[in-house]
């Protein structure tokens, strides 16, 4: 396995896997990686003959209160644990190598942003399709993996492949989750003991309200239910909790088919998000 800091670098190896006429699986990560990286790596090597996984604190996609500087980075480890699944790359540029000018265009993340995640942290998920489209056209990737634990991402990102035509598909891999039900994320390491048994309780509390919204269908209920719950099993401060239509994340209709249940809580200081995707039937 390879790693590299520099775009020339990532250039030569991809134009070596194309003239070699080999697929690509690209995984973009911010590193710090957990079990939920490794499964995207993993199923990215079943499916593709190589694998690249960058690493990139990405600073367009933090506010200015968000934690940056702080976020956990630890690129000896994630290279261990990246060759252990099987990547062929990593990709690990600076923040300069990455946005070297600043020449003020723009790519805006429209309506999908303004709700969820994106309406208590303002454009964030413009600064999450600006990378992700430049990892795109950096890797040439022929698929690309995403978790679902981000699924309000992954839709804004499968659109923007769709309307701007990106020639590779998204493959979207189910959340990792603890043995407790708590989902994978590099920010568990900032929950204190006390935290971290209280939050299983968010993943509790969004399977009461899918069952009880597939049973009635009455979603303000469900929803009642969830932030119940979590008022009462933990000491967190609710985000949001919404349920939605899937993948446009629109209000839902009689005839929606789809759906996403998602939240994000302030467990202490440390923002968890969790959701369940799921049809009338249950899947």
């Amino acid at each position: 396995m390879k790693v590299v800091t520099k775009i020339t670098e990532l250039k030569q190896f991809v134009q070596q896997a194309k003239k070699e006429q080999k697929s690509i699986g690209l995984v973009p990560t911010m590193g710090y990686l957990h079990d939920g990286h490794l499964t995207l790596a993993r199923t990215a090597k079943a499916n593709n003959d190589v694998v690249i996984m960058s690493i990139f604190v990405n600073p367009t996609q933090f506010g200015p209160n968000e934690d940056f500087e702080s976020y956990p980075r630890d690129l000896p480890r994630d290279t261990e644990l990246a060759q252990s699944a099987g990547v062929d790359l990593i990709f690990a540029p600076s923040v300069e190598e990455m946005y070297p000018a600043d020449s003020g265009i723009k790519l805006l993340a429209g309506r999908q942003a303004t709700i969820l995640c994106g309406a208590s942290r303002p454009g964030h998920f413009d600064g999450v399709v600006q990378v992700v489209a430049k990892l795109f056209h950096l890797a040439e990737p022929t698929r690309a993996y995403f978790g679902q634990k981000d699924a309000q991402q992954v839709a804004i990102i499968e659109t923007m492949v769709r309307d701007f035509n990106f020639p590779l598909e998204i493959t979207t891999i189910p959340i990792v989750r603890e043995e407790d039900g708590l989902a994978k994320s590099s920010r568990n390491v900032y929950l204190t003991e006390q935290e971290r048994a209280e939050a299983p309780a968010i993943y509790v509390a969004l399977n009461l309200a899918k069952a009880h919204f597939l049973q009635t269908k009455n979603a303000g209920e469900a929803i009642a239910l969830a932030e119940k719950h979590i008022a009462e099993n933990t000491a967190g401060r609710l985000d949001y909790l919404q349920l939605l239509s899937y993948p446009d994340l629109a209000t839902i209709t009689a005839r929606t088919e789809k759906f996403l249940l998602a939240t994000a809580v302030y467990i202490g200081n440390t923002r968890l998000i969790d959701n369940l995707i799921f049809s009338l039937e249950g899947e």
